[in-house]
């Protein structure tokens, strides 16, 4: 068993443990994360992978509603309490800074500008969960949560109107989603992000279609 493969079966047992009440930011977000994270990362050259796993795991330790408003604080939260847990796992020592960065970094609500390559790919691979057909479920979960409105009855598209996504799921897309593969900061994730929005484009064809 390779040591990459040892610390990813330590991760994944330490945060069996832990019961997570919002499944858009679960275990399974952080195996997600973390393979996509793998796959841009095999694209670039001299990379950290240990870097890059940890911080794809515990980036998301500490997590608050898209309506709290410690919201845009979460990634601070959460790269202190990731360095913690860390540490008690004798995780290398010299490696926990440069982990605390990518989790930091990677929130879009935070708008912090990633400064290594690490930090890139993790950013990268986190904005990957919000678009294709897993952000597309993601979309309507969190809708729900919330309590919004799937669309705006009279103007679903916002054509006489200004978008609210906090209100209606569907002025999400058009706020935030379609422009994340411009947010790429790697050759990898540009060409993922590119794939998975057009799993959101057709979409929005079909409603168009459906509703117009």
């Amino acid at each position: 068993m390779s040591e990459i493969t040892k610390w990813e079966v330590k991760f994944h047992d330490f945060l069996s443990q832990i019961e997570f009440k919002d499944s858009s930011h679960d275990l399974n977000h952080f195996k997600r994360v973390a393979k996509i994270s793998k796959e841009i990362a095999a694209k670039e050259k001299d990379v950290d992978e240990l870097v890059i796993l940890a911080a794809a795991y515990f980036h998301d330790i500490i997590s608050f509603p898209k309506d709290d408003p410690k919201r845009s604080r979460a990634s601070y939260y959460a790269s202190m309490k990731a360095g913690e847990i860390l540490r008690s796992l004798d995780f290398p020592a010299d490696k926990i800074n440069p982990v605390k960065h990518c989790i930091l970094t990677h929130s879009y609500s935070a708008n912090i500008d990633p400064e290594t390559i690490e930090a890139k790919i993790v950013q990268d691979a986190d904005r990957m969960e919000a678009i294709g057909a897993i952000g597309l479920a993601r979309v309507f979960y969190v809708s729900g949560q919330l309590g919004s409105q799937l669309f705006n009855s009279n103007d679903p598209f916002a054509q006489n109107r200004e978008l609210e996504d906090r209100k209606f799921a569907l002025d999400h897309f058009y706020v935030k989603l379609l422009g994340l593969k411009d947010t790429m900061k790697t050759l990898g994730g540009k060409s993922i992000a590119q794939k998975r929005t057009k799993v959101l484009e057709k979409f929005l064809e079909n409603i168009k279609e459906e509703l117009i």
